[in-house]
């Protein structure tokens, strides 16, 4: 993926500042950051915050705006498992905060 594809995917590279999701769909009422997902499910990625270089690290893990991902164990405040593109991801609190998603 190149910086330019990149750009129109990470909000944060891009420095957007509207609530919408890839594809330019908005987020629904039910949006909000990956740590305070209350069920396990399907969850759609709206938006990536953070610095540059948090941003950068969720990009190469695949974490991006328009992808969707399976939340394993959601536990509100704390840390959670993601599962995308067939890999696991053990987020903390501060990465996970920094994830804005809405349910499937």
């Amino acid at each position: 993926m190149t910086l330019k594809e990149l750009n129109k995917k990470c909000h944060c590279f891009a420095r957007k500042t509207l609530r919408k999701c890839s594809g330019g769909e908005q987020c629904g009422p039910h949006h909000g950051p990956l740590s305070e997902s209350c069920r396990a499910g399907k969850v759609k990625i709206c938006k990536v915050t953070g610095d540059r270089k948090l941003c950068a690290r969720m990009a190469s893990l695949g974490v991006i705006p328009g992808e969707e991902a399976e939340l394993i164990c959601p536990r509100a405040g704390s840390q959670c498992i993601l599962k995308i593109h067939g890999g696991t991801l053990s987020l903390d609190r501060v990465t996970s905060n920094n994830i804005i998603v809405r349910s499937v």
